[in-house]
């Protein structure tokens, strides 16, 4: 029920931002960061849950807690990164929103080379 408050709320903001846009742009892009801010720390709320139940599988599968540690925080860059992404393209700076996605994804690459590196060595052990 949750994301039938979200998309309401955000249909009430867009339209008032559309409004806006014409007499008082910077009021429109502020209250849009507002809304792209608000949602954004309603559903980082709900991380907590999801990595719990990440952990327990973890925990369950045996798997090093590295492993997870980096795929958390990958998906963090990720999220983070569009989500600032989004919020220049809102602003009319679809050049830094480039360069901001484009440092995310080369974080992201630093970030899963451990990870390449273990699948690599299970593989070479694999192989006769």
């Amino acid at each position: 029920m949750e994301i039938l408050q979200v998309i309401g709320l955000g249909l009430v903001v867009a339209v008032l931002a559309v409004l806006l846009r014409e007499e008082r742009p910077e009021t429109a892009l502020l209250l849009v960061l507002g809304f792209g801010i608000s949602i954004f720390i309603v559903v980082l709320g709900k991380m907590g849950e999801i990595i719990a139940v990440f952990r327990d599988l973890t925990r369950r599968a045996h798997i090093d807690e590295l492993y997870l540690t980096t795929l958390l925080k990958i998906l963090g860059i990720a999220y983070v990164t569009e989500f600032g992404a989004q919020i220049c393209r809102d602003a009319g700076e679809g050049t830094i929103a480039n360069k901001i996605e484009l440092a995310g994804k080369i974080l992201i690459l630093i970030l899963a080379l451990p990870i390449f590196v273990a699948i690599l060595e299970v593989i070479v052990r694999l192989l006769p």
